[in-house]
């Protein structure tokens, strides 16, 4: 993609941009709520708890500045599941459907993976989220077992293998 043109760049994990990923999810999440255990653990050791587990991490960049980013976290190999979690995307960027590229992108990754599903936490105050995540394919089930005092919302997006 041709950056010139101000289009959006996905691309993996690369350890340059570690300080992005947690100052892009820090950002996001302190406007609406406060930051927790499971917060600081993602963000502080991406490579040990999602990169070194069999996860992925994308960025989305534009004009070569990370101004996005989403994690797909490994939950079980036997079936193969995935968490859809960590997604941000920067103020100065919304409105150019990043959400969805970063997002795409990482279902697209667990679909070649053999994944069985991907599951994702929310709050239903995010409606915007949550309406990206409908659009992606995901559909609402009951809310069980969180670690985030914040989440009253889960989905899940199955594949048909």
């Amino acid at each position: 993609m041709n950056d010139t043109n101000n289009e959006v760049k996905i691309i993996a994990y690369d350890p340059q941009y570690k300080n992005a990923f947690k100052a892009l999810n820090e950002e996001w999440i302190k406007s609406f709520f406060t930051m927790e255990a499971g917060d600081y653990k993602l963000l502080d050791n991406p490579e040990e708890h999602i990169i070194n587990k069999g996860g992925h991490i994308v960025f989305a960049l534009l004009n070569n500045k990370p101004v996005g980013t989403c994690a797909l976290v490994k939950i079980s190999d036997r079936p193969l599941r995935f968490e859809l979690s960590k997604m941000a995307v920067s103020p100065e960027a919304q409105g150019k459907k990043i959400g969805y590229l970063v997002g795409q992108s990482l279902i697209e990754k667990a679909r070649e993976s053999g994944a069985k599903n991907i599951f994702l936490e929310t709050n239903s105050i995010l409606v915007p989220a949550i309406r990206l995540y409908e659009k992606l394919g995901f559909k609402h089930m009951p809310v069980s077992d969180s670690a985030y005092e914040r989440c009253d919302t889960q989905m899940l997006l199955e594949f048909n293998i």
